[in-house]
């Protein structure tokens, strides 16, 4: 059986970014669960998530938040698992000092950080995770590349097409 992957947001306000991780997970057949858990509001039920997930059969965590963003970095200091962290755009800072604080993680506690807002790449990164162990996953990313490169030959077709004549 395919481990799953926890999402995790600082607030509910991230969902709208959240929400393409959820679908990129469940088009690849990737078991999610969901949670609303605060690093600063909720830190017992963050701790207990991350320190149960292992056990519970997750395989990698994907953490969401804004502003402060120390959510990721607070999951990760509870478990060995992967966290992803995905730094939120903010109205006060445009999301660069939700990236600096998921970034910044002091040596010896890792937390993979993807673009600001960029829960796609961190669902595709965590279903690389998983795929380490699980061939079927594995062939599903290499099919989802493969369809890609047609997709960009084809555009690229189209310009050469138009400009080069």
């Amino acid at each position: 059986m395919s481990k799953k992957v926890g999402i995790i947001m600082g607030s509910d306000s991230d969902l709208p970014v959240v929400k393409k991780a959820i679908d990129t997970l469940e088009a690849f057949g990737v078991t999610t669960e969901v949670h609303v858990y605060s690093a600063h509001r909720t830190p017992a039920e963050a701790a207990d998530f991350a320190e149960n997930a292992r056990k519970n059969g997750f395989g990698a965590i994907i953490a969401a938040a804004g502003m402060a963003a120390h959510l990721a970095g607070a999951l990760a200091a509870r478990t060995t698992l992967p966290v992803i962290g995905i730094p939120c755009k903010s109205a006060q800072s445009d999301g660069v000092d939700a990236l600096l604080s998921t970034v910044q993680m002091p040596g010896g506690i890792p937390v993979a950080t993807v673009g600001i807002n960029g829960a796609t790449n961190a669902a595709l990164l965590a279903i690389e995770i998983l795929a380490v162990s699980d061939e079927e996953l594995a062939e599903k990313i290499a099919a989802k590349r493969e369809k890609d490169k047609a997709a960009v030959l084809e555009k690229n077709s189209a310009i050469e097409a138009e400009f080069n004549k």
